[in-house]
């Protein structure tokens, strides 16, 4: 297993080792021994999936709050995104900006966001399945996020300003000036 920063401290995006024959390919895309060797979280705790049927629907940018902030691992398991994370640490030096990576079903790439950074993706086709791993466990009471297209932000999306969907929720996140990011 591999990891590549994506500039941003303790975002990696993770290749796992993948073998393959005439019968298929197989591949561990995940080991807590090397989890935890690559300096991510290690200990998971809730899975789950979601599914969008259109291209360019956009998701995000949602964080969980303290004190159950969490890590979190995506991956694309059919169809393919772009996946957003913005730093919301108070006092880094990056505070405020994205890095961005494109996550494809079969590819077996995985994200590794760990608190302090609002969560977010584009689809880039049409039937995308997204799978994400947890350290706790969702709480509606904990969610929060960022406005998926403040101008601030300087996020280049794939369908620019009118994607196909945004979840209502998503619509109403604060901009970066009015966050009061717990991190």
């Amino acid at each position: 297993m591999e990891t590549t920063s994506l500039g941003l401290a303790g975002l990696f995006l993770i290749e796992p080792d993948r073998s393959a024959d005439a019968n298929g390919r197989y591949s561990y895309y995940y080991s807590e021994r090397e989890f935890e060797r690559a300096g991510m979280a290690s200990h998971y705790v809730q899975e789950h999936a979601s599914f969008y049927p259109q291209r360019h629907t956009v998701r995000g940018l949602h964080f969980q709050r303290p004190p159950h902030a969490q890590h979190k691992v995506v991956r694309v398991a059919r169809g393919r995104i772009l996946d957003v994370c913005v730093d919301i640490r108070r006092g880094s030096l990056t505070y405020g900006l994205h890095a961005s990576v494109e996550l494809a079903g079969g590819d077996w790439r995985q994200l590794h966001v760990p608190p302090g950074f609002a969560h977010g993706f584009c689809t880039l086709e049409d039937d995308t399945e997204v799978t994400f791993r947890l350290t706790d466990y969702n709480d509606k009471a904990l969610a929060a996020g960022l406005r998926w297209n403040d101008p601030a932000l300087a996020i280049r999306w794939p369908c620019g300003d009118a994607p196909a969907f945004v979840f209502p929720a998503d619509r109403e996140w604060p901009l970066l000036a009015q966050l009061q990011s717990p991190f």
